[in-house]
């Protein structure tokens, strides 16, 4: 006999405003709950020190968080100058200090450096993974490996306000971008070091931050619709779940008849009149309703990743 999923099957994206000093599984954990969602997924962690966007995927939206992952974001940071904590932020022990003599010249001239196509360093504290252990582990055994450097874009590195030893800015940057990193490496250009002292997170992909939702807010949306018998009307909740489909922006996207997707869903393909593409989402012509990624190639449309057809 199958297993009977537990949740209900709740379809969606919903914009969380992380608060400091919880995990993003935290976050995740508490999200799912509050909807009863039969699965949840979130697009990229971030630090317990660090606030903001963090959006979560319920139920089919998790098949394509994938592509959040993957896509720009954007950040406010406090950096920290005069001191180099071993983790880059105010979280670790300090490990050097430093006199602070700097000018708001000097930091415009070091982080231009910073800026465009660029090499970084991951630091040891993050998630990567060194022979199967995550680097943060080694790291807090004492244990430092080489990492090699990985190409990243920081599109904008602004300065937003400096006072004396310490600086506010704004980061634009590609995937795979660790901003204190990004912090530390300019603390070393002025030779003062820096740490990060806060960082939010302001964008993700073009999600508006005025869509965010604190958990308290989501939990208040629940309690507000529950009766005296415990029964929720998730009316309310669902009204803030953006579409799946959201997650893909930058796809381009293609009709397909209510046909033709039934029987790309029978795993065969597809022949149609149209040019390549790797990836591009599918509608059903009639109703507008996604159904998914594709690929087409040499007139042949191929299954990538679909929805659940609606029951």
């Amino acid at each position: 006999m199958a297993r009977r999923k537990k949740g209900r099957p709740v379809n969606g994206i919903v914009l969380v405003d992380k608060s400091q000093g919880s995990s993003s599984n935290h976050i995740l954990q508490r999200v799912r709950a509050i909807y009863g969602a039969e699965k949840a997924g979130h697009t990229g962690a971030l630090d317990p020190l660090a606030t903001g966007m963090l959006p979560v995927c319920l139920g089919e939206a998790t098949k394509y968080s994938q592509y959040l992952l993957e896509s720009d974001k954007a950040y406010i940071v406090t950096a920290k100058f005069g001191e180099r904590t071993d983790t880059s932020d105010a979280e670790g022990e300090v490990v050097e200090t430093f006199d602070v003599n700097i000018t708001e010249s000097q930091i415009l001239e070091h982080k231009a450096t910073l800026t465009g196509d660029i090499k970084q360093v991951p630091t040891m504290f993050s998630a990567l993974k060194h022979n199967g252990q995550p680097l943060y582990k080694l790291a807090r055994q004492g244990i430092t490996v080489e990492r090699e450097a990985r190409p990243i874009t920081i599109f904008k590195f602004e300065l937003l306000r400096f006072d004396g030893d310490e600086a506010d800015f704004e980061v634009h940057c590609s995937k795979g971008t660790y901003i204190r990193t990004l912090i530390d490496d300019l603390g070393q250009l002025l030779g003062c070091g820096a740490h990060v002292k806060a960082l939010r997170r302001i964008k993700v992909a073009n999600y508006p931050a005025d869509k965010m939702l604190t958990v308290d807010q989501i939990q208040a949306l629940k309690d507000d619709n529950m009766d005296e018998e415990g029964v929720v009307d998730t009316t309310a909740l669902d009204s803030h779940l953006l579409p799946l489909e959201t997650a893909l922006i930058g796809l381009p996207e293609t009709m397909l008849t209510a046909r033709q997707i039934e029987v790309l869903r029978y795993g065969q393909t597809v022949a149609v009149d149209m040019p390549d593409v790797a990836e591009t989402k599918i509608f059903e012509k009639d109703t507008n309703v996604f159904h998914g990624v594709v690929s087409i190639k040499s007139g042949v449309v191929k299954v990538k990743r679909l929805v659940v057809a609606p029951q």
